[in-house]
């Protein structure tokens, strides 16, 4: 081979590795699949009767799953049930949902045989779980007076019921670490802004109140106590600024599951630092680990509290940017802005199969899903 044509060799050779660099990997997702591969928000919050947040769901080819919740900026759990049966009366195929129960007259007789028909009625009109909230730990008390623990046995029965019936249990509890940190010490915008706006949950502003630690370990002890209940962690069960942390409590807990709602950018500040530790972290739990966003579809309030991921008033916009940017970071490996960590994060480019089970496969294997025909 003369030295010309063995000079043009290698420049078609290193032109070839470039174009091949460059080129999608057939073992990751790209930003085109978005809309080719179904997917399902295990955490979402319908508070109004919206036909576009259905349409944008079917659009981006995402399930939604519902939580009713206790919370005071919610509507109450009556209009709650009555609006995620009417959604998923016009589609069962994209929408599901949860129940709730109250804690009013918690502690005294009959209450626990109450609850557990509330519940069972919930699931005969199609709610597939139970949610349980910060209020448990931070808010409630007993007819004494006595603040109310997760782990209290009063909660033994429903806890009992559930476990028989199959039913699997969502709790929100504790709150992110940041919320015991000065403002100027969190790590995240998000988390800044919806703690200036709630200060009653603002536990640095309240220090005679529970600790982090005094609540994660009453969580602890209600999951050791029920090693039979399907138990999933919202929002990354609290652990959200340790995925060290969080591979712990998955590896005490085998009966536990945890997603991801509303606390992407704990996970971002994390990955910056580490990416390949946070990336490591999803390959070797992908089982346990449910994709959800907290987001919320509530009629317009200009005077309503910021809320995580903040409200606004084209929801179904909202909807396909939270999860296109979400798709970015965890199924490729492109960069993008994220204003709650003020900073750039490169996306994790997880494998194609772990993917689809944090995407899909494991809600449904959790929540006992029939997955929808054609899917």
């Amino acid at each position: 081979m003369s030295g010309r044509s063995l000079c043009l060799a290698l420049l078609a050779a290193c032109a070839a590795t470039i174009g091949a660099a460059s080129a999608p990997s057939p073992a990751t997702y790209s930003e085109q699949d978005f809309g080719k591969v179904p997917k399902f928000d295990a955490h979402f919050h319908a508070n109004r009767y919206d036909r576009g947040a259905l349409a944008t769901a079917r659009r981006d080819r995402f399930e939604l799953l519902s939580i009713n919740v206790d919370y005071p900026d919610f509507p109450p759990l009556p209009e709650q049930a009555t609006i995620a049966e009417r959604m998923r009366a016009d589609d069962r195929t994209h929408f599901q949902f949860t129940t709730a129960f109250s804690m009013d007259g918690f502690g005294t007789s009959g209450w626990s045989e109450r609850t557990i028909r509330t519940i069972d009625a919930a699931v005969a009109r199609g709610a597939v779980a139970v949610k349980v909230w910060k209020n448990i730990g931070m808010v409630a008390r007993d007819p004494a007076g006595r603040r109310v623990f997760l782990d209290d046995p009063r909660f033994d029965l429903v806890m009992r019921h559930l476990e028989e019936r199959h039913i699997p249990l969502i709790a929100h509890q504790g709150e992110p670490k940041n919320c015991w940190l000065p403002l100027d010490q969190m790590t995240t915008d998000n988390d800044r802004e919806y703690f200036m706006e709630h200060p009653e949950y603002y536990m640095y502003l309240h220090p005679n109140e529970p600790s982090y630690e005094q609540l994660m370990a009453a969580r602890d002890r209600f999951v050791a106590r029920h090693p039979r209940l399907a138990f999933d962690g919202a929002h990354m069960a609290s652990l959200e600024w340790s995925v060290d942390e969080l591979a712990r409590f998955l590896d005490r807990y085998p009966n536990a599951v945890v997603d991801l709602a509303a606390r992407m950018s704990n996970l971002q500040v994390q990955s910056n630092a580490d990416l390949a530790k946070v990336r490591a972290f999803f390959i070797k739990y992908q089982d346990r680990i449910l994709y959800g966003t907290d987001l919320t579809d509530s009629p317009p309030d200009p005077h309503a509290r910021a809320q995580n991921p903040p409200a606004t008033d084209d929801f179904p916009g909202q909807e396909d940017r939270v999860w296109r940017a979400d798709w970015r970071y965890l199924a490729t490996p492109l960069g993008q802005r994220v204003d709650a960590i003020g900073a750039e994060a490169k996306g994790l480019a997880l494998p194609r199969p772990v993917i689809d089970k944090i995407y899909w496969t494991n809600a449904h294997r959790f929540f006992r899903l029939t997955p929808p025909a054609g899917l």
